[in-house]
């Protein structure tokens, strides 16, 4: 398989099951943005951390390719005229969004109660953290106004919503096992 096609030369690329739409489509920024996002998640995932956070975060990389997918297939193409799927993987589901869930349960517990805002930052693995994070909430601003303009499954919504709290959660986590103080925002005075 060659890595180039040319079939997006004149700026347009093909959604599953086939049509085609301009690069810039809402469709392609949201799915673009998980990919984006991913691409984040790899940086954290290969930062001096835990074998347990790495499994995790793998687990959730093979999600966002997943929930991709799903944002590739205009629901008009989700179903074959056979009546079988397009998409014959499993999709981004609740299974899903309680893996997160538990996550972030389990990560809190360790944590000391947040009394303030948290000031991003203090060590490389934490600020990607946090970027990925602020990465993760634009995918979800995306999905959110494509789901205006077509239904996505509402699935996708939950988990980037849920996604961004886990890495949030994260990088609090690895600010206590990296031994990083977190700053509180704390507004100045006038």
């Amino acid at each position: 398989m060659k890595i180039y096609t040319k079939t997006g030369d004149k700026g347009t690329t093909a959604l599953f099951g086939g049509t085609r739409v301009k690069k810039y489509n809402l469709r392609i920024e949201s799915y673009g943005t998980v990919d984006e996002l991913n691409s984040y998640i790899g940086l954290i995932k290969d930062q001096d951390i835990s074998i347990l956070i790495k499994t995790s975060l793998l687990k959730i990389q093979n999600e966002l390719f997943t929930l991709g997918a799903m944002l590739a297939t205009p629901p008009e193409k989700e179903i074959l005229k056979s009546g079988k799927e397009r998409l014959n993987i499993p999709k981004v589901d609740e299974n899903s969004i309680l893996f997160l869930e538990e996550g972030i349960d389990k990560m809190d517990t360790e944590l000391p109660q947040m009394t303030h805002f948290i000031l991003p930052g203090g060590h490389q693995a934490v600020s990607f953290c946090h970027i990925a994070r602020c990465v993760c909430r634009r995918a979800e601003r995306l999905s959110v106004e494509l789901n205006d303009q077509e239904t996505i499954n509402n699935d996708i919504i939950k988990y980037l919503n849920r996604l961004s709290d886990y890495l949030f959660t994260l990088a609090r986590k690895l600010s206590k096992d990296l031994s990083v103080e977190e700053i509180k925002w704390i507004p100045e005075k006038k």
